[in-house]
Parts: structure tokens; sequence; C-alpha cells
């Protein structure tokens, strides 16, 4: 009797873990963490890569530390000086936009690498292209202009990861090639609608599509829309849908 308690406790527990998806690659496997919105951990065997933390210290319980933090943009979604003060280590590198490094607190400044669309730059355990991410049309008071924040191309043991930031189906996301992961964001009036997301995707074929970043001002994006419009006209595309908004309480 008590085996079959501790079995069903165990299973109970197990249906509570939030899951978390493994990309193999050359140079081992890639755990992709969901947090929020705009935040993920990228981890390997090697490097723990947080893109955009926010939520604080509690929202990355029982993750690594980073070795390095990525920030796409000045917005309080994707960049939150209190969450990277709280979960950074004394070595974390922080890779930010120039817009993003003339707001970081002194206190931060000193770990921070700036690198602006189309810089590349090797680091330990991977390697890492900034690329455009901005509203069209483009407009001087557009929510996110051209050049001021980044996207990024995270390559790790030869498999891309690209990472949207706030943007639309610009045309440097229209001709990425061979990207094995995506995340994409969709979110009106913020970023772009799921017909433009997904028409985006269908041009530069990713292997795997994660939406997140889908909560605009109307609520959530239709995620399962969007999933039915990638696949209908390309079935090699995977696209997964996970939690990126977990319930709080």
């Amino acid at each position: 009797m008590r085996t079959i308690v501790f079995s069903f406790l165990s299973l109970l527990f197990l249906s509570n873990v939030k899951a978390q998806d493994v990309i193999n690659t050359s140079e081992g496997s890639v755990t992709i963490k969901p947090v929020t919105h705009a935040s993920l951990v990228l981890l390997t065997s090697k490097t723990t890569i947080y893109i955009d933390p926010t939520g604080g210290m509690a929202a990355y319980t029982g993750v690594k530390l980073p070795d390095v933090i990525l920030v796409t943009d000045i917005h309080g979604d994707h960049f939150d000086p209190k969450t990277i003060a709280a979960v950074k280590a004394a070595a974390t590198v922080l890779i930010v936009p120039k817009a993003v490094s003339d707001k970081l607190p002194d206190s931060l400044k000193a770990n921070a690498i700036v690198m602006a669309n189309g810089d590349k730059k090797d680091m330990k355990g991977f390697s890492l292209t900034a690329l455009p991410m901005y509203n069209l049309p483009e407009s001087p008071q557009a929510m996110h202009t051209k050049g001021r924040g980044n996207g990024y191309v995270v390559t790790i043991g030869g498999k891309n990861f690209y990472i949207s930031g706030d943007t639309q189906g610009i045309p440097e996301m229209r001709a990425l090639k061979n990207i094995d992961v995506a995340f994409i964001c969709m979110n009106l009036p913020y970023t772009m609608d799921i017909n433009e997301a997904a028409d985006a995707v269908l041009a530069f074929k990713p292997k795997i599509v994660y939406p997140y970043h889908y909560r605009g001002q109307g609520g959530f994006s239709d995620v399962e829309g969007f999933k039915k419009l990638v696949e209908a006209k390309d079935k090699n595309i995977d696209v997964r849908l996970r939690d990126w908004y977990p319930k709080k309480g």
C-alpha cells in the first residue's frame, strides 16, 4: 500500500514539473526553459544563458546562475535591472544594445559588452550574432525603432537558436538561413499578429518554432491559430506551444 501511495505522489509531482525541451547538438544537449513572456534560459553542460530575465530571483529558483545574460531592448518586459542584479554571479557577462547600456546602473556597467545590429562575437561555449528588431513601417515614433534593440542568433554545437525580441516580420528575419530553433514574438500592438508571424516563419523555415512574448493589450494571442497557419503550409516546421505565463500563487 505504501508503495502505491508513493508511486501516486511521484506521478503527481512529475505532472506538475514544467516541461523543458532538450535539443541535441554536436557539443551536447541544450535545455530550453521558458520562464515568462520574453524570458527564457538556454542551458548546456558548459554554459547557462539567460535571455531578458525578469520576474525577480524567485522565477529562477533551481536554475544555475547565468554565465551570460542577453538583453534585447530597453522596455521593462525585457530589461529589468533589479532582476539582473539579483540573478547574476560576479563573473556573469551582460550582452546588451547601446540603448540598454546607457540605462545600466553603475553596478552592472563593468560586466556589460555592447553589441550593435550585425555584430558577431565568440563566447565561451557558443557564438553570437546581433540582429535588427523593429516595427514596420519604420518611423522615429515607432515603439521599436531599427538599431535600438537586438534580436540574437545563438550558435551552440552547430545549432542556431534565434531569439526575435520585439519585432515584426522584417526582411532581416525573413532572410534568415539554417535556423534550428526560433522564438517568435506575436502580440499587438507592440509587435505583430499571428498572420504576420506565420508568414515570416514560413519564409525562413526554422526547424522548430516556439511562439513566445504573446501577451498584448487584448490578452493572449491565438498561438493555436498560429500553429495551424504554419503547419497548414509547411508540415516540416515543428511548432511547439509551451507555457510562458505560469499562474502565480
